[in-house]
């Protein structure tokens, strides 16, 4: 129960936090309404962007009394922006969510339970790469001992919800920890003498088992020089998807630098109003990035890269980082962009089996970064493949980083409404762009059943498996 302190005090914070004229901005025309997730699900105006925009207006000018509705309404947002692709005033939506979650929870009371919840995961977990390797070494334990085959055998895993039991057995295999440990922080790049049509298939199969091939490594004249953006569950848990980002960068004539001290991109803390540490991480990747000679910053994680962008946002008000955060922001492309920049598909003769292949958008890939084409552009080149364009893929599939653990009932209405649209048209491989998306593409496909029929899969590990031919 929020008390009359709680709500002076969240009004006030609405009024510090919130842009006036950008809640001014909404003309409250809905075009919003068919472009967002929870709206679709629910139809209820309140559960739409601008019914949170009026809940937020309302708020500030202290008309509306904050309680928990308004708080669970804003909370139930997946902030997949998709709202501000639509929105003909140009409405920064995402801006106006996480400013307002920033309010509520610095002013709000939290249980004990909460706050020792938001130390552990915002302070103690994700701003730490060697916990976080520690905390996936804990899974790769549970994976490799037999320990999650005993549960599984004994039924003991029935303790835990059905998301959650799902979740742990489409979990990727975790690499060991000298994998994750020792990690690059420079590579050459690759050029691969273009092979006549009868040896492609053999020069392909080299490079895919390291054998000698026509290759020369050749850092002098790079095609572009890069730096990676590794991330946090990206370089534990997805360590494979990595590998095959930066064998693609390598092959397109890339000089990479990765640098050692990155942190997290923080998206996961400014999503849940931890506005400072944010803040604290943004800067800490500054700094990490700036010290280097590169012109763009390579994501292959579309929730990532989006935040990323927005440090420019986030420190537009401090006096000593706004102009190094819009610089970094202005870095920042996303992996299929870069590949077609550097002329991959000029370069390789891409072929799979014969196959079936769609693509579900990382809705910040495709809202925030404005990246739809590129990496549908490089499904469509691979010789053997059929693409066939999913209905609603820009619609959100539920993931939202933690929301479908969160908000467990409107996530598993969203991948169940997407998985009907899957059926209809029955790919043999469901291509994302995002680790989340990955993930809540394998619950929906093992929730309907579907395991020996279809797979989900990054775009860089599709795109490696077509240009080695292994």
């Amino acid at each position: 129960m929020t008390t009359d302190a709680e709500r002076n005090a969240i009004q006030q914070a609405f009024r510090q936090k919130l842009d006036e004229d950008e809640l001014l901005n909404c003309m409250r025309c809905g075009f919003c309404l068919p472009a967002c997730p929870t709206y679709i699900m629910t139809k209820q105006e309140a559960a739409s962007p601008r019914g949170r925009i009026a809940l937020m207006k309302g708020v500030y000018d202290g008309t509306i009394a904050y309680d928990d509705d308004i708080g669970r309404q804003l909370d139930l947002c997946l902030g997949c922006r998709a709202c501000e692709t639509a929105c003909p005033s140009g409405v920064k939506y995402g801006h106006l969510l996480e400013n307002a979650r920033s309010a509520i929870n610095e002013n709000k009371r939290k249980t004990l339970k909460e706050k020792a919840i938001r130390k552990l995961t915002f302070k103690d977990l994700f701003p730490n790469q060697k916990r976080m390797r520690q905390v996936t070494g804990l899974v790769r334990l549970y994976q490799k001992s037999g320990l999650k085959k005993l549960a599984e055998a004994t039924g003991a895993i029935n303790i835990l919800p059905e998301t959650l039991r799902t979740m742990q057995s489409i979990l990727p295999e975790i690499p060991d920890a000298k994998a994750m440990r020792e990690r690059p922080v420079h590579l050459a790049p690759i050029f691969v003498d273009q092979p006549s049509a009868a040896e492609t298939a053999t020069t392909h199969a080299n490079i895919a088992t390291n054998e000698e091939a026509p290759i020369n490594h050749n850092a002098e004249n790079p095609v572009k020089r890069v730096a990676f953006f590794a991330g946090c569950l990206m370089d534990t848990m997805f360590l494979k998807t990595n590998e095959a980002t930066l064998k693609l960068l390598q092959l397109s004539g890339c000089e990479i630098f990765i640098p050692p001290d990155q942190a997290c991109c923080g998206a996961l803390h400014g999503h849940s109003g931890e506005a400072a540490g944010a803040r604290e991480l943004a800067k800490r990747n500054i700094e990490a990035f700036e010290k280097l000679d590169c012109d763009t910053i390579v994501t292959n994680a579309g929730g990532c890269g989006a935040y990323l962008i927005d440090y420019a946002h986030l420190l537009a008000d401090d006096p000593e980082w706004s102009e190094r955060a819009a610089r970094f922001s202005s870095c920042i492309k996303d992996l299929s962009e870069v590949l077609l920049e550097c002329g991959f598909l000029e370069k390789y003769h891409l072929s799979l089996p014969n196959q079936v292949v769609t693509f579900q958008d990382s809705c910040h890939l495709r809202n925030v970064m404005q990246t739809a084409t590129a990496p549908r552009r490089l499904l469509q080149a691979i010789d053997g493949i059929t693409y066939r364009e999913l209905r609603e893929a820009d619609v959100c599939c539920g993931s939202a980083g933690i929301y479908n653990l969160l908000h467990e009932d409107m996530a598993t209405g969203l991948i169940d409404r997407k998985m009907g649209h899957v059926k209809n048209i029955m790919p043999h491989v469901i291509v994302t762009a995002n680790p989340g998306c990955l993930l809540q593409m394998k619950f929906g496909i093992k929730r309907h059943g579907l395991e020996s029929k279809m797979e989900a899969v990054h775009i860089a590990d599709l795109l490696l498996k077509s240009v080695s031919g292994c």
